[in-house]
């Protein structure tokens, strides 16, 4: 017999919609200006919440990006698995992993390389932080999976590896020298990379 969740409570339900309305004013805001162009003031103002209130929910604007950001990265790294499973070699099958979520940081240059910068040097005890850095090994244990499957290496050098494959994207996205190039010359960069760190 299965047990019915209780419905949400009133203090709960408007939680909820306070910040489905900040994620979606951040994300429009974000997406039209860049997120250094975009104060928390228009934020609390495009979701009509004061911004104490705003703050309740993310305390930076960095975090706030996290928060936007959070849920397309997840989304991309879903379709990156479903992509790698119908590859054949390692190469292929990260390369497809990777490539929904170079797609992801590019949408908005700025917004890709600033969501980075708060992923790496942002404070792990937020909670949206601490999802990114989730993200961050759901991608590896990915990566991990394909290494051990396919090229056949033990787990522990796999995983060594799969954080090689994240140090390689980071700088690749991050990089200032890169900030104009393209979503498939950054794909060939890092594939060129990949291949070079995998057995032969």
């Amino acid at each position: 017999m299965s047990v019915a969740t209780p419905p949400l409570g009133r203090r709960e339900r408007n939680k909820q919609a306070k910040l489905k309305r900040i994620t979606a004013a951040a994300s429009e805001l974000f997406a039209k200006h860049g997120v250094d162009e975009v104060t928390t003031q228009q934020i609390a103002d495009a979701a009509d919440i004061g911004t104490g209130t705003l703050f309740l929910y993310a305390k930076t604007k960095g975090e706030l990006l996290l928060l936007v950001q959070n849920a397309h990265y997840a989304a991309a790294l879903e379709r990156g698995g479903a992509a790698a499973d119908g590859e054949k070699t390692a190469l292929d099958a990260v390369t497809a992993i990777i490539a929904p979520v170079v797609e992801c940081n590019r949408v908005q240059v700025d917004n890709g390389r600033t969501y980075l910068r708060e992923m790496v040097f942002g404070d792990p005890g937020e909670p949206h932080h601490a999802e990114a850095l989730s993200i961050v090994a759901q991608t590896e244990e990915a990566v991990t999976g394909v290494l051990t499957g396919r090229a056949q290496l033990p787990a522990s050098e796999a995983a060594t590896l799969a954080r090689v494959v994240s140090a390689i994207v980071f700088l690749e996205l991050g990089a200032s020298v890169n900030a104009d190039a393209g979503i498939p010359q950054l794909l060939a960069s890092i594939r060129t990379q990949i291949a070079a760190i995998l057995p032969h």
